[in-house]
């Protein structure tokens, strides 16, 4: 990456990291600067993380590292080299939506859908964990992520009847 100052080439170091994201490799020359959330957007067009609000607020930007959510504007891409990243679009496996994705739909927890792939990946990092949690333990996975279109309760019958599903 060149910039230009007052004539002066100003030479910018990227840096070269790897990543691994929906079970693919990635090999990828960046600023150090850049976001999870930048780098997953902008270089691998994988869109489903939004930023909402920039600042970690509102779980919009929700990844899961390692198996744990995290907040991918906060994150730096170059703090999560070879670990294991998945995006909403990762769960879509073999022409078929998860399971939360298909309750998601079914039980009318999406409505704009802006918040929804964070959710569904912090609900996906509960139900790892546990196999039956109950409507509180659920309610507080899904507490760092906001939405201001549904009620609460769509997504977390969402997230329960997930549970009964085969994956």
């Amino acid at each position: 990456m060149r910039a230009s100052r007052l004539g002066q080439r100003l030479f910018m170091s990227g840096r070269r990291i790897w990543l691994h994201v929906n079970d693919e490799e990635y090999e990828v020359e960046i600023e150090p600067h850049k976001t999870l959330l930048e780098v997953l957007r902008e270089e691998f067009d994988l869109t489903g993380a939004k930023e909402g609000c920039g600042l970690g607020s509102c779980g919009a930007c929700t990844v899961l590292v390692e198996g744990e959510p995290i907040l991918s504007c906060l994150t730096l891409a170059v703090d999560v080299q070879n670990k294991p990243i998945v995006t909403i679009e990762g769960l879509f496996k073999e022409g078929h939506p998860h399971p939360l994705q298909r309750s998601f739909v079914e039980e009318g927890a999406i409505q704009c859908g802006y918040c929804t792939p964070g959710m569904i990946l912090s609900a996906k990092a509960l139900l790892d964990e546990r196999e039956n949690p109950s409507p509180n333990e659920i309610q507080e996975a899904l507490s760092g992520n906001l939405c201001r279109c549904t009620g609460y309760n769509k997504i977390v019958k969402a997230v329960q009847s997930a549970m009964r599903r085969p994956s």
